[in-house]
């Protein structure tokens, strides 16, 4: 599985449990599944292909922040090493009034279903059972 660790000084040191699928938000009228291209783009620097396999529904979790995010699974295959995100401005550190810059994703990784449990944030381990799921165990 293709998994993205967040970039910026608050996840500088946080591995297990921090990384999380490419996601963001839905633009007032888009489709779930436009959203979840435009944000693979923008997170990892790449589309994905014209003919890429069509995705599968993996539905929608909740996380303990209370945000909703859906998932898609698409088969593939992507060079690690040549991700370019895209950059978000935070306040850091936290409450002192300063702004800075820094990329929305760090880097990105392929995880075997196990590790990828390990990996993720624990509110999207969900989504690699129902994966699991759909593929026969």
């Amino acid at each position: 599985m293709l998994l993205i660790h967040p970039g910026g000084p608050m996840w500088a040191r946080k591995d297990a449990g921090a990384w999380s699928i490419p996601k963001g938000g839905i633009e007032a009228g888009e489709d779930p599944l436009t959203a979840a291209r435009r944000e693979f783009s923008e997170e990892l620097g790449s589309p994905l292909p014209d003919d890429a396999p069509e995705p599968l529904d993996l539905g929608e979790v909740r996380l303990r922040s209370g945000k909703r995010i859906r998932a898609f699974a698409v088969a593939g295959d992507m060079d690690v090493t040549r991700v370019v995100s895209n950059t978000t401005e935070m306040e850091w550190p936290p409450r002192s009034g300063r702004r800075i810059t820094v990329p929305e994703v760090d880097r990105a990784a392929w995880f075997t279903v196990a590790t990828a449990a390990v990996a993720l944030n624990p509110a999207q381990v969900e989504l690699v059972e129902r994966l699991l799921g759909f593929l026969g165990g």
